[in-house]
């Protein structure tokens, strides 16, 4: 089957937008709540997913064909355990900072059910290419959740902006958004919105077509 510009654009909508694995399908809660306390850890550990994501589909895609059914689950978490050591080394080799704030959190990459499930509902399902564009749309759409996320808990909470001072000097922060409580609200209310949304454009859509 072709693949088309088509179809590459539906797919990237679909992992920023329409099926958000963090805001729509509330996939990798734990790395939501718990690195989004600055802009920085959220985009260190949204980009280390998505690296995760493309390498490990493009894999498994490849090797769809000789995986046997029995085994298939534990394959892809030997799959992509490997992909998750070489991310971390390479984040302890280059980013030794980011490494010392995300702690234990990237190994833990290893368990993320989004990599999981779209290694079973897609790559193993695609060829290379569609799979490889999966990993990058959702891995993407994982990031632009955990970089929003984590924008309004630090700049609510701590009045700055990847570690910039950005609110005047008489703001006084707003402590609980960087307590834990504070990323369950924070989640809470964007992912409200994000339904909200979603929903006024699907009635529009309706619309538009009964009109037509």
């Amino acid at each position: 089957m072709k693949y088309s510009i088509k179809d590459l654009k539906n797919q990237l909508l679909d992992g920023l937008f329409n099926k958000n694995p963090v805001l729509v399908q509330m996939l990798g809660m734990c790395s939501a709540l718990a690195v989004t306390t600055s802009v920085t850890n959220a985009l260190g550990m949204g980009l280390a997913v998505t690296a995760v994501l493309i390498c490990s589909n493009v894999f498994i895609s490849l090797l769809r064909n000789f995986i046997p059914q029995q085994i298939r689950i534990a394959s892809y978490i030997v799959i992509i355990s490997g992909f998750v050591t070489a991310v971390q080394l390479l984040i302890q080799a280059y980013l030794p900072d980011l490494n010392r704030t995300l702690g234990l959190f990237i190994p833990l990459i290893v368990v993320n059910c989004i990599i999981l499930a779209r290694a079973e509902s897609f790559a193993s399902k695609q060829p290379v290419l569609p799979s490889a564009v999966d990993g990058l749309s959702m891995g993407l759409g994982y990031t632009f959740a955990l970089v929003l996320v984590a924008a309004v808990r630090e700049l609510v909470g701590a009045g700055t902006l990847l570690g910039f001072k950005v609110t005047p000097a008489a703001y006084e922060p707003a402590i609980i958004f960087i307590l834990p409580a504070g990323a369950f609200l924070t989640l809470g209310f964007l992912i409200a919105l994000m339904n909200r949304i979603r929903s006024n454009l699907e009635k529009k859509s309706a619309k538009d077509k009964e009109e037509n």
